[in-house]
């Protein structure tokens, strides 16, 4: 399995605080199965600066010492982007760093706020579809908002977003509305990928099976494996 959603960096946001944890962050996810991790820290002005240069100067020591810690896990990196319109600058300087390429278009993780579907969200997916720009909305279906009333997100999946699901949700690891919710839009054929936003080695670690087998019992164990493989693969080699 390829995990386009994960916090595997030590030190750069609310995933793990050290290396220790952020090298037995990996092995959890090579014994779970997963071969290939795109690590995305967040990217949110005044809480969270990142930027290309700087997740990509951590990739390359956290690679080095996966290679050390002999862990088989293959790295790559984009980041989870909050919905702000400060991030636009960033965008257009190019420091803003996509999961990959699909049919086309640049693939960019972008979180909406935990509590709600901002005002003027629409008009900002509509300013990065113009720019060929595709938005990947990283869990919706834990948006207190989307929670409340599941059609909020639809408008975006109409305009061509493409969305992410955490795993643990569909497997009912969020509680049973966002497992409801994550099962209304499998079967609604709104979802492109699961993922595990693994932040730590307990509550939260990386781990995308128990959710895909889920997903397998609501849309099949291809389409499971598409949203869990297939379609990952598919953006982050750029076909």
């Amino acid at each position: 399995m390829i995990d386009l959603h994960c916090h595997l960096l030590p030190g750069i946001d609310d995933g793990p605080e050290t290396l220790d944890e952020a090298l037995e962050m990996a092995r959890i996810a090579v014994a779970n199965g997963i071969v290939e991790a795109h690590v995305t820290p967040h990217l949110h002005p005044g809480r969270w600066d990142n930027d290309l240069l700087k997740i990509n100067a951590a990739v390359v020591s956290y690679r080095a010492a996966l290679a050390q810690a002999g862990i088989p896990l293959e790295i790559g990196f984009a980041a989870e982007v909050r919905l702000d319109y400060e991030i636009v600058p960033l965008i257009e300087a190019g420091r803003v760093p996509f999961l990959g390429t699909l049919e086309g278009h640049q693939v960019m993780l972008l979180e909406f706020p935990h509590s709600h579907v901002p005002v003027g969200a629409d008009k900002f997916v509509a300013w990065l579809l113009a720019r060929n720009i595709r938005p990947l909305i990283a869990h919706p279906e834990r948006n207190k908002d989307v929670m409340r009333e599941p059609d909020r997100i639809e408008p975006f999946v109409r305009e061509g977003c493409l969305l992410q699901l955490t795993a643990d949700s569909v497997s009912g690891g969020f509680g049973e509305l966002c497992a409801q919710r994550a099962r209304e839009f499998l079967e609604r054929g709104w979802v492109s990928v699961l993922a595990s936003d693994a932040h730590d080695t307990t509550d939260r670690p990386p781990r995308i099976a128990p959710g895909r087998d889920a997903a397998a019992k609501i849309v099949g164990e291809e389409e499971a494996r598409r949203m869990t493989h297939g379609t990952p693969l598919r953006i982050v080699r750029g076909t």
